[in-house]
């Protein structure tokens, strides 16, 4: 008896995902490739004669679908974080000190891997089948890019069975790690682009970054991408007790870790791993400019909680960056959105650590002269963490004679403002011309930004192309234009221009961090605008609050505070709120989300052991309740975890403050369940 479509194609399905597993994770190839594919056009044949058998794990279904009109936004279930960076042994040393006295323990084992050079993405699989692939984005938010995800031939579309790891088939399990692409793809890609005369591309990382974020599935599979996993989430975290052992589940599950990682019993043999690796990474498959360094426990590290976006319990220990030699051609003065005038060196093309640089920061004018640099000289130039290029030092011996020392202009370059520095002791000359033609195209870009209000098509070109037909002057003024606008500019056509206006008008309600951050208010970064949206709740709270109440937001000191408020009393930008509003743009106050904690608010001191302090705040307002940074009149618990100061536990005393420890807060918080 034949046997049936359904079992043949079972059978089909599982051999070229072993094949897949032994491929890509073990290194290993269990068959010839053009064996596999022959297998794969089977399945594909069987399923286009039985569409009933077509499964989402199929191997068949990795490129489906046509290009999306764009990408969805997607909150993260829990915070993707940044790493701390340190750069040498000795503040190694330091963070290992910091976690011993934190945590009051000693002899703390580590896990050490290879940092990689690529996007974070978080793939979440249900019941074992991949349901979403979801970009880092700003830690909070990300976007939706599970059809791109897909065609990755690294990324199981089912995770496999493995004895011991049964559970992580079962509920959610959400997979982390870093989409990459190997050096060798990346030569090969570029020798494809030289052929056909297209532009080479600049880096392997930019290009797998960019590549994930085009709208069609079928370009993005048509380039060589990476997934290599470095964490795993289950909502019991008994589940994941060490780094290690996620380690260890990840390969079970089939997808790739680094081979290399390593459990360090002391901080010492994470330095020799260190050590070992700085010259060997140059062989490595991928691009690498250090290390990821953890606490192994899973526990600890949750209970040394988040200090901003980085956790306490893990750093990126970085190599020297990678540096060359080249000439300085010139330096001019570049003007910011906040009117900083900063010198830039205009360079020789020099490739560092894979990209081609031109200009360098040169920070200020006192770096200028303090490491002497002249407009001739032949310098070292490097890319701190491997990113922002920066001169390091001029070769002095390779003087002519003919080089030229670098005179701050008493001007703005753009528009003739004289410039000034706000303070004596500030290092940095400003443009206070709001109306300066640099700063107004970069505000606007800045307002425009991905981290920003994210309006898409709203790039450089764009933005300076509007400036010069005179359409907009500000931020606000992009609400206003019409397609008809547009359609006078030569950069746009018909769907060009339709598709632009409807991506602004579709951002007439931001979230308030979002537009917050947008309005490019000094020293007020991604997360100070979160901090604040979540404390004030409305822009016109915040707006029309004192030094003392920005204050009382965690990690605001005087000169963030004194920033804020010089802002909103400017009258240039109450006009330009007024524009806002004027134009129906209505940020979306955090909401205001009701619970059994409604109407109280907390303060955590000290760490908890069952989460992290961040994990415990986001309880708090998920609940309801007010997540507070300091102990006030308002405040109607403290809860205080180990290894607590003495600052937050008198001023409860004072002010008669309830003070619970961890156990009742987690019958408190226990009651959402």
């Amino acid at each position: 008896m034949a046997e049936s479509p359904a079992k043949r194609a079972a059978k089909l399905r599982e051999l070229v995902n072993d094949y897949r597993y032994n491929y890509h994770v073990l290194d290993k190839s269990i068959m010839s490739e053009a064996a596999a594919d022959s297998l794969k056009h089977e399945l594909s044949q069987i399923e286009a004669e039985h569409p009933d058998l077509i499964t989402p794990d199929s191997p068949t279904q990795r490129v489906a679908g046509e290009p999306l009109p764009q990408f969805k936004k997607i909150q993260h279930s829990g915070r993707m974080l940044s790493l701390n960076d340190v750069f040498n042994n000795e503040e190694l040393e330091a963070w290992q000190s910091r976690v011993e006295k934190l945590s009051g323990q000693k002899d703390i084992e580590y896990f050490a891997d290879l940092k990689m050079d690529g996007l974070a993405c978080a793939l979440v699989y249900q019941d074992g089948v991949l349901a979403q692939a979801v970009t880092r984005g700003d830690g909070f938010t990300g976007e939706d890019v599970t059809m791109n995800v897909r065609t990755i031939e690294s990324v199981p579309l089912r995770l496999r069975s493995a004895k011991g790891y049964e559970n992580f088939l079962n509920g959610r399990t959400e997979i982390r790690g870093e989409i990459i692409m190997y050096k060798k793809a990346f030569e090969k890609l570029n020798q494809e682009q030289e052929k056909k005369g297209l532009p080479k591309f600049a880096n392997p990382r930019n290009t797998a970054a960019g590549t994930i974020r085009q709208l069609d599935p079928k370009l993005v599979a048509a380039r060589p991408l990476q997934f290599h996993a470095y964490d795993l989430l289950r909502q019991d975290g008994a589940e994941t007790p060490t780094n290690d052992f996620i380690y260890k589940a990840i390969r079970e599950l089939g997808l790739i870790t680094n081979k290399d990682a390593m459990v360090a019993k002391s901080i010492k043999e994470v330095e020799a791993f260190a050590k070992k690796w700085e010259d060997k990474r140059k062989g490595l498959p991928f691009n690498t400019d250090g290390l990821v360094v953890k606490v192994n426990d899973r526990r600890l590290q949750a209970r040394l909680g988040v200090v901003g976006k980085a956790p306490r319990g893990a750093v990126a220990f970085k190599y020297p960056a990678e540096q060359a030699t080249t000439k300085v051609k010139d330096i001019f003065v570049s003007i910011g959105r906040t009117g900083s005038a900063t010198p830039v060196a205009m360079l020789e093309p020099v490739v560092v650590a894979g990209s081609t640089v031109q200009m360098a920061t040169l920070h200020n004018e006192g770096e200028v002269h303090r490491k002497d640099i002249r407009i001739g000289d032949t310098v070292i130039v490097q890319k701190a963490g491997d990113v922002i290029p920066e001169v390091v030092a001029p070769l002095v011996k390779l003087r002519g004679g003919a080089e030229k020392k670098f005179v701050m202009p008493k001007r703005c370059p753009v528009c003739n403002t004289k410039l000034v520095k706000a303070k004596a002791e500030e290092a940095v000359w400003r443009c206070p011309n709001n109306a300066c033609p640099s700063r107004a195209w970069k505000q606007i870009q800045h307002y425009t930004s991905k981290d920003a209000v994210d309006i898409e098509g709203m790039g450089e070109k764009n933005v300076i192309a509007l400036l010069q037909a005179g359409l907009i002057k500000n931020a606000a003024d992009i609400y206003s234009i019409k397609k008809e606008d547009l359609l006078k500019l030569e950069r746009f056509a018909d769907i060009s221009s339709e598709k632009l206006v409807r991506a602004i008008q579709d951002k007439k309600r931001p979230p308030l961090a979002r537009f917050i951050y947008g309005l490019g208010i000094r020293h007020v970064g991604v997360q100070t605008a979160i901090d604040l949206a979540a404390h004030f709740k409305t822009l016109n709270k915040l707006s029309n609050s004192t030094i003392d109440e920005l204050a009382e937001v965690e990690g605001i000191g005087e000169v963030v505070a004194e920033a804020i408020v010089e802002w909103f009393e400017e009258p240039r930008n109450k006009k330009l709120l007024e524009k806002f509003e004027r134009l129906g743009v209505q940020p979306e106050s955090a909401k205001e989300i009701r619970g059994p904690l409604t109407g109280k608010s907390l303060v955590v001191t000290g760490s908890l052991e069952s989460m992290s302090r961040e994990e415990a705040a986001e309880r708090i307002r998920a609940l309801g309740g007010t997540f507070q940074s300091s102990v006030g009149k308002e405040t109607d618990y403290l809860v205080v975890g180990a290894n607590v100061g003495e600052n937050k536990l008198k001023k409860a005393r004072d002010l008669g403050t309830k003070r619970i420890g961890e156990a009742d807060f987690l019958k408190l918080i226990d009651s959402i369940r």
